[in-house]
């Protein structure tokens, strides 16, 4: 069973963004990168209850646990981005994809809107 990711505080949230970010990471490695950060001894307490609810698990490295999400990246971000479409957009994918070009218009050159322009003919095909 898949772990549900609203069922993350924002502190559990940010440490799996890191998780995600770094693919795995020692307590330490992740409380460098968590914004005012807890102590180490809270870092550790909050990775054991990511993986007491199942959204990471642990290896040994000599004496350091080093940390691995269990869902893999790509399964995350389309979670991730449904629950985004949901609570900001009303459900709307145009409404959310609308919102993403107008964020980015400036970054997207000609070949990445060929890109974009094939993938909308690839789902028109798919009946999507």
């Amino acid at each position: 069973m898949t772990p549900e990711p609203n069922e993350l505080s924002r502190r559990e949230r940010q440490i799996m963004d890191v998780l995600y970010e770094l693919g795995r990471a020692t307590a330490a490695e992740v409380r460098e990168r968590l914004p005012d950060p807890p102590s180490y001894s809270a870092v550790r307490a909050m990775l054991r209850i990511l993986e007491d609810k199942g959204h990471l698990r642990h290896e040994q490295d000599g004496p350091r646990y080093v940390f691995i999400p269990t869902v893999p990246r790509e399964e995350a971000s389309e979670s991730a981005l449904r629950r985004v479409v949901r609570t900001f957009f009303d459900g709307s994918a145009e409404g959310a994809m609308t919102a993403l070009l107008d964020l980015g218009v400036e970054e997207l050159d000609e070949e990445a809107l060929r890109r974009l322009a094939d993938r909308i003919a690839e789902a028109r095909r798919e009946g999507r």
